[in-house]
Parts: C-alpha cells; sequence; structure tokens
C-alpha cells in the first residue's frame, strides 16, 4: 500500500500555492489504479480541456508554445472582444483566452495547478507562466499520470468527491488521496478549506485558470443530470452556431467546468 506524504506550506503571496503534495510512494513506483476500468460512456474525448484568460497574449503564446512545448492550432473568436488560441496536447486543449480588456487578479483559490506529463524528461521541472500560473512538468508516466492534471483547491474530501463522482459520475482514481480521473487527464483535490472558496466564481473571466473542459456526447442530458444530483449550474445549454452546444457547471466552491458537445467530435448538435 502506497503511504503518502503531505506537506504544507502557508504564503502571503498570493500566487504561491498554498498546499503541495509528494505524490511519490514509498518504496517503489505506482501503477494506475481506477476504481473503474473504463470512461464514462457519455464522454465524448478521453481527455480534459483547459481554459485560461490572459490580458498579455505575445509573452503567455511564447511560453505556452516555446517554453511547455504545446502545439498552436487555430484561433477561435467568442464574440465580447475575446479571441481563443487553442493549444493541442495529445488532443486535449489549452484554451488561451485573450482580452484587451483588463482582467482581476489571479483568485486565491479555485484551479491551481496544470501538471504536464512530458516525455524525454528525467525529474519534474517548476515553472510559472507571465500571468503567474503554476505549471509542472514531470516525466511521462511519474506517478500514473500519462497525460495532464489540474489540481484545484477544495474544502474537504468528501466535497471533492461529491461533486466530481456523485454529481458528474467520473470515476476515483485511487492513486492519489483526492483525485478522479477524465479519461486519461486527472483532477486532482487539493485540501485548503481556509482558500478554497476564494474562487471569485460570479466572474469566470479573471487571470488565471478559470473552468475546465469535458467533451460529452449530449450536453442536455449530463447537464440536467449534474444539476439534479447537487450541481450548481454555471449557465444553461446554447448552441454556439455550428460548432458546439456548451453549457457550464459549477462545484461547491464556484469553480467553472464547461460541457461542450462539439460538432467535430461529435458528429451533431442535437440537444438530447
Amino acid at each position: 500500500m502506497a503511504v503518502w506524504h503531505v506537506t504544507r506550506r502557508s504564503s502571503s503571496n498570493s500566487e504561491a500555492l498554498s498546499t503541495e503534495i509528494d505524490y511519490s510512494p514509498v518504496g517503489g513506483r505506482l501503477t494506475r489504479m481506477t476504481d473503474s476500468k473504463t470512461a464514462p460512456d457519455w464522454l465524448a474525448k478521453d481527455c480534459l480541456d483547459v481554459g485560461v484568460f490572459t490580458n498579455r497574449l505575445d509573452e503567455m503564446l511564447a511560453f505556452w508554445q516555446d517554453t511547455v512545448g504545446l502545439t498552436f492550432d487555430h484561433m477561435l473568436p467568442l464574440g465580447g472582444g475575446v479571441r481563443q488560441h487553442r493549444h493541442d496536447f495529445e488532443t486535449a486543449i489549452l484554451k488561451l483566452n485573450h482580452t484587451r480588456a483588463e482582467l482581476s487578479p489571479r483568485s486565491l483559490g479555485g484551479y491551481r495547478r496544470l501538471i504536464i506529463g512530458k516525455a524525454g524528461l528525467a525529474e519534474p521541472v517548476d515553472l510559472i507562466d507571465p500571468d503567474g500560473n503554476p505549471v509542472r512538468l514531470v516525466p511521462k508516466g511519474q506517478g500514473g499520470l500519462d497525460h495532464w492534471a489540474i489540481e484545484v483547491a477544495t474544502a474537504s474530501k468528501d466535497r471533492f468527491f461529491y461533486h466530481y463522482e456523485t454529481c458528474l459520475g467520473l470515476p476515483r482514481d485511487l492513486q492519489y488521496p483526492i483525485a478522479v480521473r477524465c479519461g486519461r487527464s486527472l483532477i486532482i483535490g487539493i485540501e485548503d478549506p481556509d482558500l478554497a472558496d476564494e474562487t471569485d466564481s460570479a466572474d469566470m473571466m479573471r487571470l488565471g485558470y478559470r473552468y475546465t473542459t469535458m467533451q460529452v456526447f449530449k450536453v442536455d442530458s449530463v447537464h440536467s443530470q449534474a444539476v439534479a444530483r447537487g450541481a450548481q449550474e454555471g449557465a444553461a445549454p446554447k448552441t454556439l452556431g455550428e460548432t458546439a452546444r456548451i453549457s457550464f457547471l459549477k462545484d461547491a466552491s464556484g469553480n467553472w467546468m464547461e460541457l461542450s458537445q462539439r460538432a467535430s467530435i461529435t458528429g451533431s448538435l442535437m440537444p438530447g
């Protein structure tokens, strides 16, 4: 059985992580474990997308392309002066949303850090992007991470699993104290009851990691089922031209998650 070492670091610097976890097991390397052998049948893509907002387009493009090594795919105008610069990581998308309108500072709670499994690395590398968002590059496969993971502050283990497991139906990943698996990607909970609710949830558009996206076959059914089980509705389902049908949910702390029924993936935008 793995023994987990959890250390806590307090800091007055809002750009520093308030909690750190050493995910390495004592006595050897863990193999991948989940309590579900297959991804949920409503999941249309076996990985999670991550949405970021910024005012510093050129610096952020240089960081994510040149330093992290993500591949630019295309730019998608979202309206309201927001342009989404989509970057591919093994079929997952980093959605770099740029706006000239001044964004509010990063929240103290919410989505904390993106951890990316990269081939060819000998040891982890900790980085900070131009907006102060923490990024960790780790050797691919370390700790069972063969894709990427997003860390999110949570008030408690029970509250995390109530949203992601009970309301959404994502399977636990048993290698980590608090985590669920979205296909190849992970969502990892970091217990921090002091800051978990400091998400500024009324305003999704502000600096930092602000939302995740799950691609699903039928937005309406997944959305309605999650809300019926206790998830907060962020925005009701709507169709965006011929591109996608989307909705938004929130967890108990107000963290945003997009559900997307993208025509290029599902083949249909019909509600259902």
